[in-house]
C-alpha cells in the first residue's frame, strides 16, 4: 500500500531505470532491485506493475539507512485492488464489480499506473456493500436475468464466500439469473481463487487447490482448467507489459495501458494492445500464446472469435520473432 501522504514518492521500474540512466529492458534484466537490503516493493505481493518508496530507494542507493515506513493504518493510505479485497473480506477478482460504485470511481486515484482507493472510501463503500441486503428471488421462466450483468460477478462471488459447495442451480435460485450466466460467474471466480491458491502454494495441483478451498469434485473441471490458462497468463503478463511500454515509447499508445487479456474457451491466453495514435502502423496488435503476435484491422474487436486465428490480409500480419520476442523486436517488426 502507498502510506498516507507518500503519493508523491512513488516509483515504478520504468523510474528506478531512468534514475539509473538505464533502459527499462537492461534494467529488469540486470535485476538490481533483488539484491539484498533493497527496499521492498509498496506494491502487494503478486501486483504485476511493482510500485517502489522514493524516499527508501534513494537511501539505499546513496549507501544510507533504508528509513521505515509508516506502521499504523491511516485513513488516507492508498490501497490496491488485492487490498482493498482484502479489507472488506472478498476474493480480488470481486473487486473488479465493486469498484463500479459511484463513490469509489469518485474516490480512484492512479499511482505508478495503478489504480488505489484511500482506506477511508473503502471503509465507508464496505459499511453498506452492494448486495448485502439484495433480494434473492428465482429467476421466472422465459424472463431475462434479474440482476444487472455488471453486479452479478459480485453477488455471486459473495455466495462462494459464504459457500464454497454452491451449485449454479442455487446462484440461480438466489439471484434470479440465468443457470449460464450463474455458471459462468462460478467458473471465473473459482478458477481466479484456484490460481490464487497455487501461487501462494506452488506445489499443489489444480485440482488439489480446489479440493482445499472446498470445491466439490464435481463442480471444478471447467474451473481447473481455466486455473491453469489463468496462471500462465499470470506468468506472461510482465512480458506483455514490457511491450506495452515499448510501443508507448515509440509512440503508438497515448497511454500505457496494461494488455487486454483474454481467455477465449478458458484454454488459452490471448491478449490484444490498442494502437491509438494516428500514426501507428496498425490499429491493434494482438497476442496469442500459440502464434505469437499479429497485426488486427479492428481497435474495437481486435481479438476475432472463434478457435482459428485469421488469415493474413486485409490489415493482419503475424510478426516474425517466435511466441515472446524482446519488446524491440516487436517494435522494429511493426515499424513501417
Amino acid at each position: 500500500m502507498i502510506r498516507a501522504g507518500r503519493q508523491h514518492l512513488v516509483r515504478t521500474l520504468a523510474d528506478l531505470a531512468a534514475q539509473q540512466g538505464v533502459g527499462i529492458d537492461h534494467y529488469t534484466r540486470l535485476k538490481p532491485y533483488e539484491a539484498p537490503g533493497f527496499p521492498e516493493p509498496i506494491s502487494s505481493q503478486g501486483s504485476r506493475i511493482r510500485l517502489y518508496d522514493g524516499e527508501q530507494v534513494d537511501a539505499y542507493l546513496l549507501g544510507k539507512p533504508v528509513p521505515p515506513l509508516p506502521e499504523t493504518d491511516d485513513d488516507g493510505d492508498l490501497l490496491d485492488r488485492r487490498e482493498c479485497a482484502a479489507l472488506i473480506g472478498v476474493a480480488p477478482d470481486s473487486w473488479k464489480t465493486y469498484k463500479r460504485d459511484p463513490a469509489l470511481t469518485k474516490a480512484r486515484v492512479e499511482a505508478g499506473g495503478v489504480e488505489h482507493w484511500p482506506r477511508h472510501a473503502v471503509r465507508a463503500f464496505q459499511a453498506d456493500r452492494p448486495g448485502r441486503d439484495a433480494p434473492k428471488p428465482g429467476r421466472p421462466r422465459s424472463t431475462g436475468d434479474q440482476v444487472p450483468r455488471d453486479q452479478v460477478h459480485g453477488l455471486v462471488a459473495e455466495l462462494l464466500d459464504a459457500d464454497p459447495t454452491i451449485s449454479a442451480a442455487t446462484v440461480t435460485e438466489r439471484l434470479g439469473v440465468h443457470r449460464n450466466t450463474g455458471q459462468d460467474a462460478l467458473t471465473r471466480l473459482r478458477a481466479d481463487r484456484i490460481a490464487d491458491h497455487i501461487e501462494a502454494h506452488p506445489t499443489l495441483t489444480p485440482s488439489e487447490a480446489a479440493a482445499q478451498l472446498g470445491y466439490p469434485a464435481g463442480q471444478i473441471r471447467r474451473a481447473t482448467a481455466r486455473a491453469e490458462t489463468v496462471l500462465r497468463a499470470r506468468h506472461i503478463a510482465p512480458y506483455l507489459a514490457d511491450v506495452a511500454a515499448a510501443l508507448h515509447r515509440a509512440g503508438w499508445t497515448t497511454e500505457q495501458a496494461a494488455p487486454d487479456v483474454q481467455f477465449p474457451g478458458d484454454d488459452r491466453v490471448v491478449a490484444a494492445l490498442v494502437l491509438d495514435d494516428d500514426q501507428a502502423p496498425a490499429p491493434a496488435v494482438v497476442w496469442d500464446e500459440r502464434y505469437g503476435w499479429r497485426t488486427a484491422a479492428s481497435r474495437r474487436h481486435p481479438i476475432t472469435k472463434g478457435a482459428v486465428p485469421p488469415s493474413e490480409g486485409g490489415g493482419v500480419r503475424y510478426l516474425t520473432g517466435g511466441i515472446t520476442p524482446p519488446p524491440g523486436d516487436v517494435v522494429t517488426a511493426l515499424t513501417p
